[in-house]
């Protein structure tokens, strides 16, 4: 069943052109992603679905008997009204009844009323949904204004009322910005497990990779499809770019054969050199597009770092009732790499600016080395003005910079950063999210930080630009303090931890988020396990006959011993791949992400083998 068809479809902003005559369907139970760079038009395809914005040319159309959701970067709601009169504007029956049980419970109403209404139209199970959805993405207070919310609680909010909608179709931009790694994975398994149709702009590549079925990109206007998850689009991608190389330079060396003949100008045109010559604009044309892949070329250079970095001794910080630091002892060391994570709220952009002192502490002492220079990328600080031009905000730090190749102009910097010398004298208001955000990025490293702090750095950035950032910050020799819910950024950059666990606890865990929630895994598993085998013994009577194996279980325990073989061989053949000697990042990622997913998937089947071969 086809959802969405869009045929042709082109935009420009203001003069630049977007995407000219691009054309996809989208069909039931896919979940496709769109994939570009900044400013490329990705949020305006999503708009112009939406009826927002208008397109040049083409046409789109949903099927009449769907409904369809959208999450926009920025959801406009009405300031004045409450939570909950937001949430009663979906105008969803069964979400009405069950909040007004909310508030019932809370003395805010009739509760035996609201108790006969919730019978009525059978909505105990709704009513555990919301539950679910609204805890999980922290909104408790339905009476709260939305004047009152920040804005990343709004786009929480905005988030949980598509899900309580319930469409068929989910149009989605940046779905994963705001919420921290465990509302995101929550989210990847709620989407997983629910048979929606999915469409969605997304920097997040473990997200990427456990959701979609389908990838499409648009790179230089042009559209191209991929079938499958991340890995495999990369992989298409490698082999398009591969053979784009190759027929481009044997359009370099017709170009210069072709430039050779004309060179000598022959009086006697006939029409077939005519013809010959005719073409050779075409060839010119053809032998120049050699592949330039723009990318951020990022060199700045570093300030010496000295051998005493930061010191924290005993720090104390609360605000009010809640403590966010408890004698907390931290003394860095040259070169280190951590990553902090915890659910929102709970504090971690508030150490950072305790780093960095712009935040008070309540007592403790802090001592900053000598040499050390912060470059501080934070997300408040992406108020650059709009009435500026682009090159006047980077003049405004300095003229020329200085790099590992000697100095450069603000002009020659900006270029690195995929700012054209046309774009640069445009108006910041004219640039897209994650443009300002690369503009920002671009500001901060001019500093020439050796103690690099950032907060949240992925949102709005395309993967063209992360890759490059990481690629950066894995050559940066100074410290690294990394605040992220992207958990493939933290996996690639960190091999440490500060998890802050509320209530001023944070746990220092050597590795990073991959083996930490791994660790985790395997505790709660071995507590499982002890709480079974207490539980058997307590419970069980001696002379309870042993429980068998129902019908539909024997046929589970022999899909089991079918595919824990093969699972164990594919694991091991890709350990193999990785200790091959690969050279190519991309592969050696897409390989480790493949096998941690095989790893789990086995995981999981052997657990439930070894308890239904127990029943057995």
């Amino acid at each position: 069943m086809n959802y969405l068809n869009v045929e042709n479809l082109t935009k420009y902003y203001g003069e630049k052109l977007l995407f000219k005559d691009i054309s996809f369907d989208i069909n039931k139970g896919q979940k496709i992603a769109l994939i570009a760079k900044n400013g490329t038009g990705k949020s305006s395809i999503i708009k112009i679905i939406q009826g927002l914005e208008p397109a040049e040319s083409g046409t789109y159309l949903f099927h009449k008997d769907i409904r369809v959701g959208f999450l926009t970067q920025e959801p406009n709601y009405n300031p004045n009204q409450t939570v909950y009169d937001t949430i009663l504007q979906s105008k969803h029956p069964k979400m009405e009844t069950c909040l007004q049980y909310e508030l019932a419970l809370k003395g805010n109403g009739n509760l035996e009323n609201a108790m006969k209404a919730m019978d009525e139209i059978n909505a105990w199970d709704y009513e555990q949904q919301i539950q679910q959805i609204l805890s999980k993405f922290l909104i408790h207070d339905l009476q709260a204004k939305i004047s009152m919310l920040s804005g990343g609680q709004i786009k929480r909010l905005a988030l949980a009322i598509l899900l309580l909608q319930e469409p068929d179709f989910l149009i989605l931009d940046e779905p994963t910005n705001h919420l921290d790694i465990d509302m995101i994975e929550w989210l990847e398994n709620y989407l997983n497990t629910e048979n929606k149709t999915l469409l969605m702009i997304t920097h997040d590549r473990y997200f990427l990779e456990n959701i979609c079925t389908d990838i499409l990109e648009i790179d230089n206007g042009i559209l191209y499809k991929h079938k499958g998850n991340y890995s495999k689009y990369l992989e298409n991608k490698a082999i398009r770019e591969e053979n784009q190389q190759i027929n481009q330079r044997k359009a370099f060396q017709l170009y210069k054969k072709e430039l050779d003949w004309m060179r000598k100008q022959p009086k006697a045109r006939t029409t077939k050199s005519k013809s010959r010559v005719d073409n050779f604009e075409n060839v010119t044309d053809a032998s120049k597009k050699i592949n330039k892949d723009d990318a951020v070329d990022l060199q700045i250079q570093m300030n010496r770092i000295g051998g005493k970095i930061l010191e924290l001794y005993n720090i104390n910080k609360s605000y009010q009732n809640k403590i966010i630091l408890k004698d907390f002892n931290y003394k860095f060391q040259k070169g280190e790499r951590i990553g902090i994570v915890g659910n929102n709220g709970c504090g971690k952009s508030t150490f950072l600016k305790i780093i960095t002192e712009q935040e008070k502490i309540d007592s403790g002492k802090i001592v900053v080395g000598d040499t050390i220079v912060f470059g501080y990328y934070n997300q408040d600080g992406i108020q650059l003005k709009a009435d500026k031009r682009i090159i006047e905000v980077v003049r405004d730090i300095a003229d020329f910079i200085p790099t590992k190749n000697g100095n450069i102009t603000a002009s020659q910097l900006l270029e690195k950063f995929l700012f054209s010398p046309e774009q640069q004298y445009q108006f910041v208001s004219t640039l897209s999210g994650g443009e300002k955000r690369r503009l920002y990025l671009l500001t901060v490293l001019m500093t020439n930080p050796n103690f690099l702090i950032l907060d949240e750095p992925t949102n709005d950035l395309d993967i063209l630009t992360l890759n490059v950032l990481e690629d950066f910050l894995l050559e940066f020799k100074g410290c690294l303090i990394i605040v992220s819910h992207d958990r493939y950024f933290l996996d690639k950059l960190t091999d440490w931890l500060f998890v802050f666990e509320g209530n001023g606890k944070i746990e220092n865990f050597i590795g990073n988020y991959k083996d930490y929630k791994y660790q985790k895994k395997q505790e709660l598993k071995q507590e499982k396990q002890v709480e079974k085998e207490q539980a058997t013994k307590v419970d069980k009577p001696k002379d309870k006959p042993k429980q068998k194996l129902s019908y539909k279980e024997k046929i589970e325990l022999e899909q089991l011993e079918k595919e824990i073989p093969i699972l164990q061989t594919e694991k091991e053949n890709l350990s193999n791949k990785l200790s091959s000697g690969i050279t190519n990042h991309e592969e050696i990622q897409a390989i480790s992400v493949q096998l941690q997913t095989v790893v789990e998937d086995l995981e999981t089947k052997e657990w439930r083998w070894l308890e239904l071969s127990e029943l057995a």
